[in-house]
């Protein structure tokens, strides 16, 4: 399939027909991941859209010792709440 690169605002833009999207299983507003390799624009689905973490996905790889430091940070010098 060929199309061409339009000018969307700022940016460039493609149209996707639908029927390419249905064949790899894609609708309107999944998000995608879109990466370079060499000359090449690759688009995928995301495997997860959500854009962030939980604290235990961050951490599920730590193996160290977690140890609490106190951290003084001086006296008020606002209308901060402690």
């Amino acid at each position: 399939m060929r199309t061409n690169i339009v000018r969307w605002g700022n940016s460039r833009g493609i149209r996707l027909p639908k029927t390419l999207l249905d064949s790899v299983e894609m609708s309107d507003n999944d998000t995608v991941e879109v990466t370079t390799d060499h000359n090449n624009i690759i688009i995928k689905k995301a495997d997860n859209p959500r854009t962030y973490r939980t604290i235990q996905e961050r951490f599920a790889d730590f193996e160290g010792e977690y140890e609490p430091i106190v951290i003084d940070w001086g006296k008020p010098v606002g209308n901060e709440i402690w």
